[in-house]
């Protein structure tokens, strides 16, 4: 009998394609809006906590948030390694924007201004030339490394050790060029130009030390890192709320909530338009009752029962509900494949995701498709035959 009704359904579905897709329609894109939005934020997600796994989970950063103290001076954050044992690297860290100039090229790029320390925190190597060294940062020198985007984009080719290039108007010598980085939504090191940190002090107007970034001496070390960098602080400022430790796990942690926020939000907006979806189902099937309203009567008048005609037209609004989840699905698919082909990224759907669709688009057919059902299986049998 269910055999005989699965086939009836894909029958009915045959007969009215056009209408039978418009009824889908609904459910391809809301089953697509659930799909995509959520894969999309979880390989975002993903990729940022690579990217911070990948710079070790020793790294600590550190920002001071308010300007009422005195501000920490360069040699205070270089000297953090000296005085605790726990504290590996110890690196200042500003970006600002600028303009550089190569001969008749001009681009906008991140100008970090940092010390010899940051290429061993964040783990950089130099392709060629040689990254900053202490006597640049000590006597304010005009060096600078650039990425290799920059190095591309300005000049063309990479081997540029030895040039100068103009960073809002003042020239500096290139020393160093960083091997490539690769691309990541927290930004790559290849569109940066690195400078001395006291350089950039004086081109942007910095006081201080605003940011800093800091590595344990080890992973076992984190811990007692951020207890002597919080006590270091604390005794300067004798105010908590003055500055920020945030080790890895913080960072996640926060990095969660807000990402499972915006899975839920994007979650309902998602939802609705299945919603709207499974209205259409239902509008459509109660429509389809009661053109059919002849043929209804004529299959009870033959001994069909209320059950049977229930589950013929329960599973016509579930197959067509199923086939738009599974197009929805397949659907999803490609746009994720060129999603992260255009964006360089990886953006896949896992078979949760994937499942949790399908179920979703099962449930929408029973419980859209159980009032049409309904009425046919509740039709008079005599009242359906006088109907022309």
């Amino acid at each position: 009998m269910i055999l005989q009704s699965f086939r009836m359904a894909f029958a009915s579905i045959v007969a009215n394609k056009m209408r039978s897709f418009l009824t889908m329609l609904g459910i391809i894109i809301g089953i697509m809006a659930v799909v995509v939005l959520v894969s999309i934020v979880g390989g975002a997600t993903d990729s940022v906590a690579g990217e911070l796994n990948s710079l070790g989970a020793e790294t600590l950063s550190v920002t001071v948030t308010s300007s009422r103290y005195q501000p920490l001076s360069v040699d205070d954050v270089i000297n953090l390694s000296d005085e605790y044992e726990s504290i590996g690297y110890a690196a200042p860290t500003t970006t600002q924007n600028a303009t550089l100039k190569a001969g008749d090229t001009n681009a906008t790029a991140s100008v970090v201004g940092t010390t010899a320390a940051y290429a061993d925190i964040n783990d950089l190597t130099v392709q060629s030339g040689r990254f900053l060294k202490s006597p640049d940062v000590n006597n304010n020198s005009a060096v600078a490394v650039v990425g290799t985007d920059i190095a591309d984009d300005l000049f063309g080719r990479t081997d540029i050790v030895g040039e100068t290039i103009s960073v809002d108007g003042r020239s500096f010598l290139i020393v160093g060029v960083l091997a490539d980085a690769g691309e990541s939504l927290m930004g790559s090191e290849n569109s940066n130009i690195i400078i001395p940190y006291t350089t950039a002090q004086r081109m942007f107007y910095i006081s201080g030390v605003a940011s800093f970034t800091v590595a344990a001496e080890s992973s076992e070390l984190v811990d007692a890192a951020e207890a002597d960098l919080t006590e270091e602080l604390m005794s300067r400022f004798k105010d908590e709320d003055a500055f920020s430790v945030m080790n890895q796990s913080t960072i996640l942690e926060s990095m969660d909530s807000i990402t499972n926020t915006m899975a839920m939000m994007f979650g309902g907006i998602a939802g609705i338009s299945l919603l709207v979806g499974g209205i259409g189902i239902m509008n459509i099937m109660l429509v389809s009752v009661a053109e059919r309203t002849r043929e209804i009567g004529i299959r009870k008048a033959i001994g069909a029962g209320r059950k049977r005609i229930l589950l013929q037209f329960l599973i016509e609004a579930l197959v067509v509900s199923t086939l738009g989840g599974l197009i929805g699905l397949g659907l999803s698919w490609v746009l994720l494949a060129i999603l992260s082909l255009a964006m360089d990224m990886t953006y896949t759907m896992s078979a949760g995701v994937a499942l949790l669709a399908v179920l979703f688009s099962i449930a929408i057919g029973v419980i859209f498709g159980i009032n049409p059902a309904n009425k046919a299986a509740k039709m008079p049998p005599i009242e359906a035959l006088r109907t022309e």
